[in-house]
Parts: C-alpha cells; structure tokens; sequence
C-alpha cells in the first residue's frame, strides 16, 4: 500500500486542520494509508512515537477549529544535513515517500531541499547499513506536495493562502470596533497588523475597513516628509466632518530609504501635528487565532483533496510541487519557481527596489494599491474643466446583499475623483419610477466600507409596462448618461426589460452595467456575487452553535439554507461544517435517498455518534420538506436519536459583510467605473454584467447573458462549484476501513 506523510510546520494557521482533514479522507478513500508527523520537521527527525498512521475517525471534530491538531514546531536539527538524514530514515521505516506539507516560505523551503538531497541522503543511508538497497529501489524518489499555510499571504504561487482569509476576518472585526470608539472621542487610532515582508493584510484590511491611512513594506510614501502629508489628509478629514482616524500599519513597514516606521513612531507623530491622543492597537498573535473561516475551510478541504489525487495520478513523482489557487481554479506549479519569486520579492523590499516588489506582488494587489490611495483621501481631486465628466446614476435592487454598501462607497468615490457626476437613486426601480434621485457628495458615503444591507434601499420591484415612460422623463431630466445597477435577480430582470425597451424610448440608450450582488450566487456572467462569503460565514457560525448544542443530546439536525434554486450555499455550508449529507436542488430528493440517509444514521449512531447534521438547499424538493425530513428521521430514530429542524432564512443576509465581500465589493466597482467611463467617452451604449470568470474581471454583454441562464431554474447553465461535488461526497463519508 502506498504511503502518504502530512505535516503542519512553521507557525500555525486557521484552516490548517481542514487541510490535514482533507489529506487523511482523501487519501484513505483512494487507497493510501495516510500518517501524521506530528510537530511538523521536528517529528520528523525524531522518529517513532510522532509519525502514526491516522484513521477517518481520527480527523473527525477538527475541522472547525484552529491552529493544528498534530501540531508545528520549529527545527534546528533539520536546517543540517544530519537532521535531514534521520528524518529520511524515519521516514523510510514507515514506508513513506510522499509527503504533503503544509507551511509558510521556511518551511516549503525545507521541503524543497529535503526532495533534491532524497537520492544522496538515501545512498548515504545504504552505505551506513541502516538501509537496505532493495528499500533504496522501492523509494528511489520523494513527491511533494506543498500547501502554503501561512496568514501573510506572502507565497507566490497562489492567490490566496490558508489562513488569510481568517486572519482578515480577525482584522476587520477589530478595526470595526475600534472606529466605533474612535468617532465618540475624536481620536486617532493606529493598529498594527502581522505580515513581515508582505503588506497583504494591511492592504486589504484598509480596503476593507475604510481605513484612513495605510503603510506597507512594497510601496512606501514616495516622500521624505510624508509624515506631514498623512497629518494633511488626516487633519482634513475631520474637517469635512470625519469624527475618527484609523492608521493600518503593516509589522513590516518602511520609508523609502529603508528605514522601519513603527506604529508607536506613527502615534507619536499623530500626536505631535494633530494635537490630540493618539491610541496603538497591536493585533498580535490573535489574528492567527480561533477558528477558520467558511472560505479557509473550502480552500483548505479543496488543496488538501488534490494534493492527494496529484499524488495519486503519478504524473509528478519525484518533484516537488504547489497546489494553489487562482480565481476559483485550483493550480500546480514547481515548487523552486515558487519559492525563488518569493525570495525575489522579499529581496527587492530589502534593496528598497519597491517598483519592482510591487511588479512581483501582481496586478490585483497594484489595483488594490491604487484604488486604496483614492478612498483615503479627505477631498477629490481638483478637475480641469477641460475633462470630460459624465453623470452617473447609481442604485441597488433585489433583495438585500451584504457588501452592497461597500461597492457603492468605492464607486461613488472613485467616480467623484475621477471628475463625474454621481447620483444615488434610491429604494431601487421603484424609487427610479418615482424620480428619488439625488447627488452624492464625498461624504455622503463614509462610513459606508463596513455597513451591511442597503443604505440607498432596495426591494424586487421590477416595472411594469406604465412605469417605463416614467423612468426614461427621470433619466433625462437629470440627463443621467450611464447606470450602474448593483443587485441580484430582480436587478437583472429590471435591467434587461430597459435595454429590450430601447428603441421604444431613447433615453435607455445609455451604458447600464449590472453588478452581481447575491447571497445565492446565481447570477449569469459571474462565479462568484458580493454577498454570499458573508451569508455562508452566518451559515457556518450557526452551524457550529448547532452542532454544539446537537452532540450533547445525540439529536439530528436538518439546516435549511437560502439559495433559490441554486445549490451554492448549501453545497459549500455543507463542506465547511462537515455536515454527513446536503440536499440541493441541482440534484433533486428522492425516497432512495432518503430511506439511504435514515441507515446511514441508525447504523451511526448505534456505533457511537452522537452527531448528525443534514443541509438543504430551500428549494430542494417541495415534498420533501425540512418538515418532513425532520419527522422521517424521528419516527426511524426510534430512542437511538431525536431529530430537530432549523431554519436559517434571513440572518443568511444580515450581518456586516465579510472582507472577501467588501474587496470584492470594491474591485468590481472600480471596474465598473472604467468600462462606463470608456462608453461614455466614445459615446458608447453598451450594456453588460460584470463578474468574476476563471480568476478574471470579465464583461458580459446583455446580448450574451441569455445564452448563459437556465430560464426555467433561474440560475446558470453553467455553475463551477458543482465540480467540488465528489469532494464534498468523499468527505462526508462515515469512514473508510
């Protein structure tokens, strides 16, 4: 039987358990026996008692909690080569030459290095006589495969590394909290933030908070005296009405001569020009803290499984590789590629070389630079009046989202910097019959980063064939020549109906883009809508609190979760809580089914169990109700179980938004922006839905979106998240012998 090691190394990770989860299931149910070096390279050195082959039971309960079950370490011994020999030779003594690792740069870096040195170390252990050649021949190669679990997000190769996310979530919660006190006594805070070498965390917690200024190790201020200049955008934001400061400061962070600027420098300095107390928050170790996300959860469960299959294929025995991903596409690339771009970047920061640093970091993290520097600003940018200007109506429609606030804030303000006109049109379509439109300022929008709902207001109105002469008088009289419509179905609907109507009115003759923003992700022309990471977060925390309260009293759960006729919620819910089985409507509910699920249970549970949790997507079958299943698996617990129901419904859509939302809210806004700017300015009247595709912004003309809906289902033709299917099936299987 073939053997696979997994290690945890380097320092711990929020999602990192899902990963060793992921590794031991999959692994077993293809075959492999599957061991735990418990305290990552240091287990592996010393041999026996760390390196034990796991069970499918013994993986189970781990994957809502944080750091790492088997636990890391750091390992002097295994930075020489002697150490590196006696990992080998633990190794071999149970067989194993395959290892998948999970870790930071330092310790992929070991991992590398282990893979290159396997055919000297082995001959060396064959001419010591503590191997014999035949096992030399058996295991003449190693194959790894590397995870990067690391909070910095600092590894190239990926887009996003396990913990990151989490680590986000911790960040954001704190500065929220933080602004709340702030603003009640005017005060200016400065919160320093973990990264190293990379800005990652500081970057995107600024985006996603609404930070005011923000220092990071890649791009430094581009003057000697930018103390004076963020004490000018910090004194002029109070002036126009800010009651709060709040300073991101990446642990890294430097001048341009390559000078560390602290955050108790950056308080001292606050103090000095504003004239007023100055508090410093360092969030420390409590951002690698806790459980892990929804999103580190999949990701975790998602790399941990293809490592295995990568394994399993053979097409990469004897190399060293990184399973990462990019958009919403899982990836593998060498590993020494990996970890020498990582050390370029880190070099260019070291040599004060930020142009190039920030080349390496890619260009999602520039755009995320650049539009980070627009929303700091207290004031617009002074115009030319010679700059041509559009006016641009701005709404939101559907059912509610979380993260719609946050798109529209970026947009109102990268519009205003850009010289345009905006207007906010409230209470969606209805509000658009009715003529309430009005012009946004720079202020009106502050605030508005963390907020969830709806502040311009929304609702399903869509307009009736009296309401369309209505909406083209309100559009020329506040001559408005582009819109952007941010919602989910309704929205859509809405917005198709104008651009049908265009030849009977003229005025819908404009650019229009729509802009995904749905809990049930079902949206054409985009895989992923702002508002569903936060409705699967309220998922996932309230299936935890469920799941406590359920093993206590050996009781069944049937989760009912939102999602029309769209899976997506349910499917990934499902993955993140470890749920045994999920009913989507993609799929359908049959008596086989369910006669199948009730054995499944009784057996369970007269092994033992003491847990069971079924997840329905709402719309999953009509018969077969969360009612009905709660009954059925009652009736057939018969003393073994009892069985109750929880209907999620609307805390799925309450709530802050997520980090991943409010950057994504605010990427696709800026692109937004963009695409309306270029119709305008070359008298354009296209009209498109924007999104997410295959790790790529992407434009989808109206034209083109019909093509790609199931008109009858009302979700996509097409939905990428079905593919994680098996996966979710591997894992919820009551075990492999």
């Amino acid at each position: 039987m073939s053997k696979i090691g997994v290690l945890t190394s380097g320092g711990d990770a929020p999602g990192m358990n899902a990963a060793v989860r992921a590794v031991v299931r999959a692994g077993l149910d293809r075959g492999f026996e599957v061991f735990a070096i418990f305290e990552g390279y240091q287990g592996m050195v010393d041999g026996g008692d760390r390196i034990q082959p796991m069970s499918w039971s013994d993986v189970g309960g781990i994957l809502h909690r944080g750091g790492t079950v088997i636990g890391t370490a750091r390992c002097l011994e295994f930075l020489e080569r002697a150490g590196r020999l006696k990992a080998v030779k633990n190794l071999l003594d149970q067989g194993i030459d395959s290892l998948v690792v999970i870790g930071g740069d330092g310790s992929l870096t070991g991992a590398q290095l282990l893979c290159d040195e396997w055919t000297s170390l082995i001959e060396e252990l064959v001419e010591k006589g503590e191997i014999s050649k035949e096992t030399a021949v058996r295991h003449k190669s190693l194959t790894v495969m590397g995870l990067v679990g690391s909070i910095d997000n600092d590894m190239w190769g990926t887009d996003i590394s396990i913990g990151a996310d989490t680590a986000l979530h911790r960040i954001t919660d704190a500065v929220d909290a933080i602004s709340s006190t702030a603003a009640s006594h005017q005060r200016s805070f400065v919160v320093e933030v973990m990264g190293r070498h990379c800005g990652y965390l500081a970057l995107m917690s600024a985006l996603a908070t609404g930070a005011d200024w923000v220092l990071i190790p890649e791009s430094p201020p581009n003057l000697d005296a930018w103390e004076n200049k963020m004490c000018d955008v910090l004194q002029n934001g109070r002036r126009i009405g800010r009651r709060d400061s709040i300073v991101i400061v990446a642990e890294g962070a430097k001048s341009r001569n390559g000078d560390p600027i602290s955050c108790e420098y950056v308080k001292e300095v606050l103090e000095t020009q504003l004239n007023e107390d100055a508090r410093v928050t360092k969030l420390g170790h409590v951002q690698r803290g806790g459980a892990p996300s929804a999103f580190d959860r999949n990701l975790s469960t998602m790399l941990g499984s293809f490592a295995v299959e990568a394994i399993d294929s053979n097409k990469y025995a004897g190399s060293a590789n990184l399973i990462g991903i990019r958009g919403n596409k899982i990836c593998l690339s060498p590993l020494y590629e990996c970890l020498a771009k990582t050390k370029e970047v880190n070099q260019a920061i070291r040599e004060c070389n930020f142009e190039k640093a920030m080349e390496l970091r890619g260009s999602g993290f520039q755009e995320a630079f650049r539009t980070i520097r627009t929303l700091v600003r207290a004031m617009p940018h002074e115009q030319e009046p010679s700059n041509k200007h559009m006016r641009l109506g701005i709404m939101n429609a559907g059912a509610p989202s979380p993260g719609m606030n946050t798109a529209v804030r970026a947009a109102v303000r990268i519009g205003i910097d850009n010289g345009h006109s905006v207007f906010r049109i409230n209470n969606g379509f209805e509000g658009l019959v009715k003529g309430e439109i009005e012009p946004f300022n720079w202020m009106t929008v502050n605030g508005w980063a963390y907020i969830g709902g709806s502040q311009l207001g929304t609702n399903r109105y869509l307009p009736a064939n009296g309401d369309f002469y209505a909406i083209a008088r309100n559009i020329e009289e506040h001559n408005l020549q582009a819109l952007l419509i941010i919602g989910g179905w309704s929205a859509y609907e809405a917005a198709f109906q104008l651009y049908k109507k265009r030849n009977s009115f003229p005025a819908f003759n404009i650019p229009i883009v729509c802009f995904p923003a749905t809990i049930d992700n079902d949206l054409p022309g985009s895989e992923l809508s702002v508002g569903a990471d936060t409705a699967l977060n309220n998922i996932v925390d309230a299936i935890d609190k469920i799941k406590q309260s359920a093993v206590a009293s050996r009781r069944v759960f049937v989760v009912e979760v939102l999602g029309g006729n769209c899976g997506y919620l349910a499917l990934m819910g499902a993955m993140a809580t470890g749920a045994e089985r999920v009913y989507l409507n993609e799929e359908g509910v049959t008596l086989s089914d369910l006669r199948e699920d009730v054995e499944g249970l009784v057996h369970g549970f007269q092994e033992g169990k003491r847990l069971g949790l079924v997840i329905r997507n709402e719309n999953a079958n009509e018969t077969y109700s969360a009612e009905f299943m709660e009954s059925l698996f009652e009736e057939e617990g018969k003393g073994l179980f009892t069985s109750r129901r929880a209907i999620l419904g609307h805390l799925q859509q309450g709530g802050n938004p997520t980090p991943f939302d409010r950057i994504l809210g605010s990427r696709l806004a800026v692109k937004c922006i963009r695409f309306l700017e270029e119709q305008v300015s070359t008298r354009g009247s296209e009209a498109a839905c924007i999104g997410l595709r295959q790790g790529k912004f992407d434009l989808t003309d109206f034209q083109d979106a019909p093509r790609m809906i199931d008109e009858e289902k009302r979700r996509p033709k097409n939905q990428w998240w079905l593919q994680l299917r098996p996966v979710a099936r591997v894992m919820a299987k009551p075990g492999v012998k």
